[in-house]
């Protein structure tokens, strides 16, 4: 044996065992510590991930309330919408009975069956098993491009796709089927296994386009609110809310509370069982109005039948737009609204269609828009109601005072207090009669101004006139009652939209024109033109305050709130326009509407509204002065809303109230105007200025328990064409009056 082939002990490294004891060592630390983290310390998230895995919220939704009309008409309900669903997982095992299931249901509901295709190895497609076959990727993601019940993708494709997310769920094949489809579909369970009628409320408006102004419609959940919706338990792409009207405004009231069941489900998505006691969805209340559908057809058919007259009359559409209001003035209640023209809300029940909003939006009339609330006009004469009861209670005239009405005056228009007259700043100012009678009314009394609705009275009235009337009214005096009578603000009913008006001052004319008043401004302002703007609602509730005696109550559709057993629940309303909503919570400025409580804003008699001023020449000065309007003020003017039916001369309202067995008062109005709708026509020609028509009256005149307002858009004379509209309301509320007596009922005034 050489010595070469001796062999060398082998020598071990200690280190290379500690490693090794080392790694193993941190291993099992690590494995010890994460199982430790995972059993001990994050147990409860683990848990309630598990949890989360097979538990599922299923949200049950509520019946919404229903809305009636004062008589208990219904104006909104709640009724059943058939849809065809088929469930995936439900659908029979052989491909071919899946197709035979398809073609048939196609043949009934109208929605194509689909196709599959056979899988070629040479494409380029994916293909994908779904029940009834295979069909390729590229159709199933084509399906996802369209909402249920969307024309568009085949019956197949929708239980395809479906059957990728939740194969236990129904997937919607056609909506709002007939009810014969429906019977047939539930006849045919045993032969079409995962077919089924899913029966969805949706909401019915039997009354349509008479008060969609007032009733609105539902729409589905705005992305801005979708997250505080959610937060009190609605469901965004299922759940709808109010967009417009009482569907807006009682939206807490009318919507309930969804229920809840907590389910336990597999990986499939079947529920297994509850897994906590379900919550019963909470119905939402009925709410009743304070309209009478009765009274508010005949406004609609009065309005209409008047505007179609004249644009017959005319050859032309001259009267593009207008308004009816019925209030009883002791109480607020609006006993109608009619703002034309309109929209069918029943056409936004299950879903907003873009071609019918969309021309509804570019119709230059603006149906969407509430006229009565949202619309903002020359008041015209109707104004002078306001101007006469500053004059009289500032001391401008009284009951014995004659005031000089020819048929034009020549006013000095002064901008300054230094301005000099000349020929360039003298400005005629005429009366309505100029033109038949030059020579004007001549002198008049106060009540006679009203009766007459003499322009050239309360011009002197307004802004007084050289050595007869030294001190007018003025416009920071005439703001104040004008306010006090309801203009220059919403007044706080329960619909959205509502527009504040404007009576403007001197400040506003700086602000906004860059100019300074002037006397002329005065002069127009007065009698309701120029820069005044007020909407139908405020012109109304000018005259009902007069009406009523002083006292401005709060207007209100809203006659009570019940729950589902009909008993009344307790309801207050905040018309502040950050919190506009009803509740059953009362807040500092909020009032009662359930039960029907008259609310009276304030008396003009007692209440101390009128800020003092004091005035030197056409100027005035604000002081510390508050004070109320005295009783015989209110007492001179409603006189002289009577004298305008019993005046035989010019009585304005004489002739359409001249056998009528009920005492009648009242105001008619024309207004000049030049928006952009006049500009565009070019029909805004000086000294010829287009007109709107108003009139605006109430009855009885001893103890009033209706006013109306008529308003035609570009009408014309107030007389004659608004007037009308009146007269056939107020004797369209007595016969109804008359015939609910007869079958011993209350009137549309009375409560029911």
């Amino acid at each position: 044996m050489s010595v070469g082939s001796d062999s060398r002990p082998v020598r071990f490294e200690a280190w290379r065992l500690g490693l090794i004891y080392l790694v193993v060592a941190l291993t099992l630390t690590g494995f010890i510590i994460r199982l430790i983290n995972l059993q001990v310390f994050d147990v409860e998230l683990y848990q309630a991930r598990a949890i989360d895995n097979y538990t599922n919220e299923v949200s049950i939704p509520a019946p919404r309330g229903i809305i009636y009309d004062r008589n208990g008409y219904i104006l909104a309900r709640n009724i059943a919408a058939y849809n065809v669903v088929i469930t995936p997982a439900n659908l029979p095992a052989d491909d071919s009975d899946i197709q035979l299931i398809y073609r048939e249901l196609s043949e009934l509901v109208g929605v194509p069956a689909g196709s599959f295709v056979a899988n070629d190895p040479e494409s380029d497609a994916i293909f994908l098993s779904v029940p009834g076959g295979l069909m390729t990727e590229e159709s199933l993601e084509e399906a996802k491009l369209f909402a249920a019940c969307v024309p568009g993708p085949s019956i197949a494709q929708l239980v395809a796709l479906q059957d990728t997310l939740a194969p236990y769920s129904s997937v919607k094949v056609q909506c709002n089927v007939s009810e014969e489809i429906a019977r047939v579909v539930e006849e045919k369970k045993m032969d079409w296994p995962g077919v089924s009628v899913e029966i969805e409320p949706i909401r019915d408006y039997p009354t349509g386009s008479l008060t969609a102004h007032l009733i609105g419609f539902l729409g589905p959940i705005p992305a801005s609110q979708e997250e505080e919706l959610r937060a009190k338990g609605f469901i965004p792409n299922r759940d709808k809310i109010g967009y417009a009207g009482v569907e807006t405004s009682m939206q807490e009231i009318l919507a309930g509370r969804n229920g809840l069941r907590v389910v336990q489900v597999d990986v499939a998505g079947q529920e297994i069982r509850n897994l906590e006691p379900p919550i019963a969805p909470e119905p939402g209340n009925n709410v009743y109005l304070t309209i009478d559908t009765r009274l508010q057809a005949a406004a609609e058919a009065t309005l209409l039948e008047e505007i179609e007259f004249w644009n017959t009359y005319f050859g032309q559409v001259r009267i593009s737009s207008g308004v009816i209001i019925a209030m009883n003035p002791k109480t607020g209640e609006i006993l109608a609204m009619v703002s034309y023209p309109s929209y069918e809300n029943n056409r936004f029940s299950r879903l907003i269609p873009a071609y019918y909003y969309e021309q509804l939006s570019q119709d230059p009339r603006k149906p969407l828009l509430n006229n009565a609330i949202s619309a903002e006009y020359p008041p015209g004469s109707t104004f002078k109601l306001s101007t006469a009861t500053g004059a009289f209670n500032e001391g401008v005239v009284d009951l014995d005072t004659i005031v000089n009405a020819p048929g034009q005056l020549l006013l000095c228009e002064r901008f300054n207090p230094n301005d000099i007259c000349t020929d360039r700043n003298t400005r005629p100012f005429v009366d309505h009669i100029f033109d038949q009678r030059p020579e004007g009314f001549g002198p008049i009394t106060f009540t006679q101004c009203i009766a007459y609705s003499s322009n050239v009275c309360f011009y002197k009235l307004g802004g007084g006139f050289e050595d007869e009337i030294l001190q007018g009214l003025g416009i920071e005096r005439l703001k104040e009652y004008a306010t006090a009578l309801g203009y220059n603000a919403p007044s706080g009913i329960e619909l959205p939209g509502e527009q504040n008006g404007l009576i403007p001052d001197p400040q506003w004319k700086r602000i906004n024109t860059g100019e300074n008043w002037s006397t002329g401004d005065t002069y127009i302002a007065s009698v309701g033109q120029g820069f005044v703007l007020a909407t139908p609602l405020q012109v109304l509730m000018s005259g009902a305050t007069i009406a009523n005696n002083g006292k401005l109550m709060q207007p209100t559709i809203i006659r009570q709130v019940t729950d589902g057993d009909g008993n009344v629940v307790p309801m207050w309303f905040d018309p502040d326009p950050e919190d506009f909503k009803a509740s059953p919570f009362q807040t500092e400025g909020s009032y009662q509407i359930s039960p029907f409580t008259p609310n009276m804003k304030w008396d003009i008699t007692v209440d101390p509204l009128i800020h003092g001023y004091s005035c030197d020449g056409p100027y005035c000065t604000l002081t510390d002065d508050l004070k109320a309007v005295n009783p015989e003020t209110v007492a001179a003017v409603r006189a002289g809303t009577r004298r305008a039916v019993t005046d035989t001369s010019f009585g304005t309202l004489y002739r359409l109230f001249l056998d009528f067995p009920i005492a009648v008062a009242g105001k008619t109005g024309t207004a000049e105007y030049c928006d952009d709708v006049a500009r565009a026509a070019e029909r805004c020609n000086f000294g010829a200025w287009p007109t709107h028509s108003w009139t605006l009256a109430y009855a009885p005149y001893e103890d009033p328990e209706i006013a109306v307002i008529a308003f035609a858009y570009n009408g014309g004379e107030g007389a004659s064409v608004a007037g009308p509209m009146v007269s056939r309301m107020i004797k369209a509320y007595f016969e109804i009056k008359a015939l609910d007596i007869a079958q011993g009922a209350g009137g549309s005034g009375a409560a029911p």
